[in-house]
């Protein structure tokens, strides 16, 4: 029951969306295009029976509803209830006995607590078309008013060059939860990616910028809940613009305040903040989903109906639901959404996750919606990253390289090629060096540089690496789905055991092919990203859908073997040697041939015998070895200054098969002869003492180098 007092209530401003502290009071804006009557509801405690206020808004502008509060104050707990028809299939869910979360809250107040109240119909009966009549107040979430405010210093965005980024893809809690290092109430928080051990650990392995799984506050699905599981991974939208409240020491409003400290002390260090964004689609799931937001405020407006069956959602996602960004308001939404994480929480690019669901306007995906252009002409926008995940599960989504200019993307071709030529596939030659190249074949044509091209062997919806040379299936029994979710999506080999093992060969081989991995991720042009955790070879035990487990599965295991620690020795090393050579940083992509005032071409490739691979031979299916000699002083750019770059020559040299091969070094012979500077063998070190050949192990790699002028 309701126990409301007295509220001096004023008409407010249909803008900005949301509730908005000024000092004095709060204004309250909700868009509702086919609501007939919108009540605010007032809270002034979390507990099931602390409604106190409903306010009718009698304001109404287009679409948007609205009032103004001059005794609300920061710390207020909110919801809405929208009156409208209740007839799903015409597409309208309105029950006013739902309790709202408002699409624009910056904070949680209260998470969720499943109960079927939280339907819009009768879930006992299973019937969507009838309509419930319980009241969802004591169990829905609310949203509170933040005052907004916070010191940010000097904070400045690194604004880190795509060619010079390194991308390193972690999930807030798992990358602190078991670190021995972060004080323990810090751990699995947005602190703990403040504190010295983890930045520390990101600076000297040479991360530029973190790309953060969803931090938007989620919802776990009732049905993972039910399993004692929970939405881990966060791809479960609820509140695009309030930080998750669980990764905060403090309840949601401190989550602000917590998160800005994270981005601030990343920024200090030069480190830049990706994140992860789920605009595709909500918690609220298909037609017999939960009534938390969207659906019981404007469903028809919000979602992707079915045209002819709007009772039914258009579904791109896999998830049950697709937001219209066909709508204007929708779009305003996301593009707001996104504002603020850039102006007001100072974040530096953002990874939109199954992207290509953005671009649907009708049916198809369409390189040129309203969202893509709206993004281009954007000024806040203009300076950030960002990433397409470049696919959805609908009809034509698999969109790699079809992104506008301005946009990098998950290139997922460079992560199946990588694989098919490392696994000792036959026929992989050619497609390996298209992708070590740049991925020229999907950028060039449309204007992109090869940095648009994110290279990436692993990330979270997978095996790790450690994994992907460890299992030939996957082992998802944890989910509790018997292992019939995920895919089995392992392109690498296991050397003929399944599972872990105590056969030192085996786990040679192993650790070479995690080396092999990580030497061609970044030797290849365009913008390396890590999972973390593989710089170390972490395992999920075989789980590559560890979507639902939020514990040691998931969590990083800082306590390393002396295997590990080497592997991350080795990690280091090779980023290190992508910031030091400009060869592998181009911003232009490799053309093969002589560049004026320089004997040399810009990339040579050669078979074993030294000779450059002719045509015939880039198609003999039972090659898997091959090499490419990039040229220091034919790079053919200038630096920040105009001065023109010249860096060192690099020979890279890649045997999948399962021979030796005695490789015949360059006739041109440098003065000085070449330098090994990376074998994953690691067999050998320093100087190559035979000046013209080089014996390739099976399985294995190798970088030498001849040093540039002046070097």
């Amino acid at each position: 029951m309701v126990t409301s007092v007295a509220r001096r209530v004023l008409p407010g401003s249909p803008y900005p969306l949301g509730a908005t502290w000024d000092g004095v009071g709060v204004n309250f804006a909700l868009l509702s295009e086919h609501a007939t009557a919108v009540e605010l509801c007032l809270f002034d405690s979390r507990e099931p029976g602390g409604e106190s206020a409903r306010i009718v808004l009698d304001e109404r502008d287009g679409m948007i509803w609205h009032c103004y509060l001059p005794d609300a104050r920061p710390g207020q707990l909110y919801g809405y209830r929208v009156y409208g028809p209740w007839d799903p299939e015409a597409g309208h869910r309105f029950n006013p006995r739902k309790l709202l979360l408002d699409p624009y809250a910056k904070a949680i107040g209260r998470p969720i607590q499943w109960d079927n109240a939280l339907f819009g119909y009768h879930l006992e009966d299973g019937d969507d078309l009838v309509q419930d009549s319980r009241d969802s107040a004591p169990f829905a979430p609310l949203a509170a008013v933040i005052e907004g405010s916070f010191t940010w210093g000097d904070d400045r965005p690194p604004r880190r060059r795509w060619e010079r980024s390194v991308i390193y893809e972690a999930h807030v809690k798992g990358l602190t939860k078991l670190h021995p290092d972060v004080p323990e109430h810090l751990r699995g928080t947005y602190g703990a990616l403040a504190t010295q051990p983890v930045l520390d650990h990101l600076l000297s392995l040479g991360i530029t910028a973190v790309e953060l799984m969803p931090v938007h506050h989620r919802a776990d699905d009732r049905h993972l809940t039910d399993r004692g599981l929970s939405n881990y991974w966060g791809y479960n939208t609820l509140a695009f613009f309030a930080p998750d409240a669980r990764y905060a020491q403090g309840d949601g409003l401190s989550a602000v305040d917590e998160f800005k400290t994270m981005v601030r002390a990343l920024h200090a260090v030069g480190i830049e903040v990706i994140l992860d964004v789920v605009y595709n689609h909500t918690a609220e799931g298909n037609h017999l989903g939960p009534t938390l937001s969207w659906r019981g405020i404007d469903n028809a407006s919000y979602y992707r109906t079915v045209a002819d069956e709007p009772r039914y959602y258009m579904d791109f996602t896999g998830t049950g639901n697709t937001l219209n960004l066909a709508h204007q308001r929708v779009l305003q939404m996301v593009m707001d959404s996104l504002r603020y994480w850039v102006l007001e929480m100072h974040v530096d690019g953002f990874r939109f996750d199954l992207a290509s669901a953005l671009a649907r306007e009708l049916y198809d995906v369409n390189r040129l919606s309203s969202f893509f252009e709206i993004i281009a002409q954007d000024p806040v926008l203009a300076g950030v990253k960002l990433i397409a995940e470049p696919w959805d599960v609908g009809p034509g989504g698999y969109q790699v390289g079809n992104f506008p200019v301005g946009w990098a993307e998950w290139n997922g071709e460079y992560r199946d090629s990588v694989r098919r030529f490392w696994r000792g596939d036959e026929g992989q030659i050619a497609p390996m060096a298209t992708r070590v190249a740049g991925s020229a074949d999907l950028y060039e044509a449309s204007g992109r540089t090869p940095y648009a091209s994110v290279n990436f062997i692993t990330a979270h919806d997978g095996f790790t690496l450690r994994d992907l040379v460890t299992y030939e299936q996957k082992h998802n029994e944890a989910n509790g789905e018997e292992n019939r979710d995920g895919h089995n999506d392992n392109l690498s080999r296991n050397f003929g055991v399944e599972g872990e093992t105590d056969d030192p060969e085996v786990n040679r081989l192993r650790r070479r092919q995690l080396r092999n991995f990580i030497v061609t991720l970044f030797v290849s042009q365009g913008v390396p990203m890590l999972l973390a955790g593989d710089e170390f070879g972490r395992t999920q035990e075989g789980n590559n859908n560890a979507y639902a487990q939020d514990n040691e599965i998931s969590w990083l295991n800082w306590e390393l073997l002396p295997w590990q620690r080497e592997l991350l020795r080795f990690t280091g090393a090779m980023i290190r040697l992508f910031q030091e050579q400009p060869v592998l940083r181009r911003r232009r992509f490799l053309q093969g041939r002589r560049v004026v005032g320089s004997e040399a071409r810009d990339v040579s490739w050669f078979v074993p015998d030294g000779h450059d691979v002719s045509d015939e031979q880039w198609d003999e299916a039972w090659r898997k070895c091959f090499g490419l000699r990039l040229a220091g002083d034919a790079i053919e750019e200038v630096d920040p200054e105009g001065r023109p770059i010249v860096g060192d020559t690099l020979l890279i040299l890649f045997n999948a098969g399962e021979q030796d091969e005695r490789f015949t070094l360059p006739s041109e012979r440098p003065k000085g002869g070449w330098q090994l500077l990376i074998d994953t063998t690691g067999a050998r070190r320093g100087r190559w003492p035979e000046p013209n050949c080089f014996l390739l192990a099976a399985h294995s790699a190798a970088i030498l180098r001849q040093k540039g002028r002046g070097r």
